[in-house]
C-alpha cells in the first residue's frame, strides 16, 4: 500500500510539473509576442497619408496647394485604393496630366499610368485634366474648373 501511494504522488507531481512547464512556455510566447506587436505599432509607417481637401481649386491651384503641404496630388496604384471611402459623385483632381513633350498622360512624378487603371484615356481631351470620384469613375474636365482635390503625403 505504501508503494502505491508513492507511485501516485510521483505520477501526480510529474503531471503538475509538466503542466507548469507548459504554462511557463505559453507565458514566454505571449510576452514575446506582446513586445513584438508594440515594436511594430511604434515603428513609423511608410504608408502614404491621403488627405481629401474640402475647398475647390483649379487643377494647377490644387497641385500648388499640395506642394505647399509637402505632398502631391493623388497618384493611384489601383482603382480600389480609395474603396474605404463612402460613395460620392463629386470629382477630385488627381495628379495626372497630359505631357505634350512625351505625347502621353503622366503622373506628376513622370511615370505612366497603368492601362488597366485608366483604359479610357484615349477618349480624353489633351487640354483637360483628370478628376476621380470615390465611386471609381474618372472624368476629363477643363483644368480651370474648380474641384475638390486629394493630396497624398509620405510621412517624414
Amino acid at each position: 500500500m505504501a508503494v502505491s501511494r508513492i507511485t501516485r504522488w510521483r505520477l501526480m507531481s510529474m503531471f503538475f510539473g509538466i503542466k507548469c512547464l507548459f504554462l511557463i512556455v505559453a507565458l514566454g510566447v505571449l510576452v514575446k509576442n506582446s513586445f513584438t506587436i508594440q515594436n511594430i505599432q511604434s515603428t513609423p509607417s511608410s504608408t502614404p497619408i491621403v488627405e481629401f481637401q474640402k475647398e475647390e481649386k483649379s487643377w494647377k491651384g490644387s497641385r500648388e496647394f499640395c506642394a505647399s503641404q509637402n505632398s502631391s496630388l493623388l497618384q493611384l496604384q489601383t482603382r480600389n485604393e480609395l474603396s474605404f471611402m463612402s460613395s460620392s459623385q463629386a470629382f477630385f483632381w488627381i495628379g495626372i496630366h497630359y505631357n505634350e513633350e512625351r505625347s502621353a498622360w503622366l503622373w506628376e512624378d513622370g511615370t505612366f499610368p497603368s492601362k488597366d487603371l485608366f483604359p479610357e484615356f484615349s477618349k480624353f481631351r489633351q487640354d483637360h485634366c483628370i478628376g476621380y470620384s470615390i465611386s471609381r469613375e474618372i472624368s476629363s474636365e477643363s483644368c480651370e474648373n474648380k474641384n475638390r482635390f486629394i493630396c497624398k503625403q509620405l510621412p517624414t
